[in-house]
């Protein structure tokens, strides 16, 4: 029997992951391992890119876990530059092209993983290919977006307000630039329930930041070349650099050609091994579906996080061991400024559209001991189901060590706990970082007050 070939398309954080743990268990006198990436860049920190935008983070090569050399060095081949164009799953091989000099070729694979992330939604407004305007998902995106920047700007606008567009827009305030938020939703961080989103929102107004909700963007008006202004039907909003920040769709069109099945989300559907199609393919990333735990359904999140363990699972099972990828519970934190944002689990519309009678209760509290200097308030908002108490999500939002108190909920979700028994959680305490009841902690027990009195 020859040597086995491997061959990853993508060359980032669930791509290279699987590349890593599948070369870790087997050597290359046993499998060959071939990455294809069209970008110039491998194994990087897209979440860090509105901080490299800020100048928080310090240059492109602080977001670089691993450079192309050094995956090279541990007898991985891989080819920057270059595209895949074609699967063909019955010959087992995929056309690709280098993009820098145009040559075409044909690679075979005995194993192959899906890695091809996704792409920014980028509505087709007049404009909107406009010199000023930027989506922000590559490196390459946040070196060219950094490198119009310049001293005379003075405005920008983001368009949308989800966790990218947020995210941007502080990173805009902190470049010194006046910041319109253009969103269609009622509120700002869709992730969220409305009233969560209004918290959010007045946050961000008090920051300095115009937020436009209810309208869409309707066309980047362009002068001299170049973005000037974002138009609605709201008005027009003066522009020195427009940010797309819409979010994104699974990049899956080379597998719906070949036949590969996909979601109603439009990303890939593997199984718990992240198996796709048929045996020896895999896929893993921004391109795929994952099983929500709470809500039973399948849905589409981008996040680092699922990435690099869908990675793991894929390299460990070509690898020759046993590993699966069992779902999420939807758990993300963002920041705007000082203000930070949690959430895991449904929101009120996801749980009613699973079917489940909910109870909902909200608490305002402190992060710290309210006597210790510092104290400021966060809001928490927890969803039960009705009968059982069960806990069905979490919001947060606040300041003073707001977000990462959601992965407390996260645990809870994952492992099906109920709201009174989260009242008996043993959560550290001392002034500095909480109250003597947790702000976590009071709205479980008023979530378990509501569900024993029955709404």
């Amino acid at each position: 029997m020859g040597i086995e070939r491997l061959v990853v398309i993508g060359g980032d954080a669930a791509g290279m992951s699987a590349a890593s743990q599948a070369r870790r268990r087997r050597g290359e006198d046993d499998l060959e391992i071939v990455v294809i990436e069209r970008g110039r860049f491998s194994s990087y920190s897209a979440c860090g890119i509105p901080y490299l935008v800020s100048g928080e983070v310090d240059g492109l090569d602080a977001l670089i876990a691993r450079t192309p050399q050094e995956h090279r060095k541990r007898g991985m081949d891989l080819r920057m530059g270059v595209e895949a164009e074609g699967l063909d799953l019955d010959r087992r091989e995929i056309a690709v092209r280098d993009l820098g000099t145009g040559r075409a070729d044909r690679i075979g694979f005995d194993q192959l993983v899906l890695a091809t992330g996704a792409v920014p939604i980028r509505p087709p407004l007049p404009g909107i290919d406009a010199p000023g305007v930027y989506g922000v998902q590559t490196l390459e995106d946040a070196r060219e977006l950094t490198g119009w920047l310049a001293p005379e700007h003075r405005t920008a606008v983001v368009i949308g307000g989800g966790y990218i567009g947020i995210e941007m827009a502080e990173a805009m305030v902190r470049k010194g630039l006046r910041v319109t938020v253009v969103d269609r939703s009622a509120h700002p961080m869709s992730t969220l329930d409305p009233d969560m989103g209004a918290l959010v929102q007045e946050a961000m107004e008090g920051m300095g930041i115009e937020v436009v909700t209810g309208t869409e963007a309707r066309e980047i008006e362009v002068v001299d070349g170049r973005a000037s202004a974002v138009l609605t039907a709201d008005g027009r909003f003066p522009a020195d650099i427009v940010v797309l920040g819409l979010g994104v769709r699974p990049a899956t069109e080379l597998a719906r050609e070949a036949g590969l099945p996909l979601g109603a989300s439009g990303g890939l559907h593997t199984d718990v091994r992240m198996r796709v199609g048929s045996d020896g393919i895999w896929a893993g990333g921004d391109c795929v579906e994952v099983l929500n735990l709470v809500s039973g359904r399948r849905q589409h999140i981008a996040l680092g996080t699922h990435a690099n363990k869908h990675g793991r699972v894929i390299g460990t099972n070509i690898g020759g061991d046993y590993a699966t990828f069992p779902g999420v519970v939807g758990t993300a934190v963002s920041k705007v400024c000082d203000l930070e944002i949690g959430r895991s689990g449904l929101r009120e519309k996801d749980a009613a559209a699973a079917g489940y009678e909910f109870v909902t209760a909200t608490i305002e509290s402190t992060g710290r001991a309210g006597y210790y200097p510092g104290a400021r308030s966060m809001t928490v908002k927890m969803i039960a189901e009705r009968l059982t108490g069960r806990l069905l999500g979490v919001q947060i939002v606040g300041r003073d060590g707001a977000a990462k108190r959601i992965d407390t909920a996260a645990v809870a979700l994952t492992h099906r706990m109920t709201v009174e028994e989260m009242t008996s959680l043993d959560l550290g305490y001392a002034p500095p970082f909480s109250p003597v009841w947790d702000p976590i902690l009071v709205a479980a027990r008023k979530a378990a007050q509501k569900v024993a009195e029955g709404h």
